[in-house]
């Protein structure tokens, strides 16, 4: 699962709240192996279109969605409104080829 979230209003209290919260929370989901997150960078320096990109890996999808429908997943979905807005990040599943 990769989240890409748009550039918030105010940046540093996005991370605060992120960091203190939302990633523990996110921690705690069932069957996660890996959980990593970023602030986006451009090589050149511009601003990225994206603003934080977290990455959370399951085994299968069905585990991915049967976390999210945990208490714990209900638990970080409900944090969401705490930090950003429905329009303000974007969620997409996919199955990870590694190639190295």
């Amino acid at each position: 699962m990769t989240v890409t979230y748009h550039h918030p209003a105010d940046p540093e209290e996005f991370l605060r709240h992120y960091r203190e919260v939302h990633a523990p929370l996110a921690a705690k989901l069932p069957g996660l192996r890996a959980y990593e997150w970023a602030v986006a960078e451009s090589p050149d320096g511009s601003r990225p279109r994206h603003f934080m990109v977290a990455t959370l890996d399951w085994d299968t999808k069905e585990e991915a969605l049967a976390a999210f429908a945990s208490p714990e997943g209900e638990a970080g979905t409900a944090d969401m409104a705490n930090f950003t807005t429905p329009d303000g990040f974007e969620l997409v599943l996919g199955e990870v080829t590694k190639t190295v």
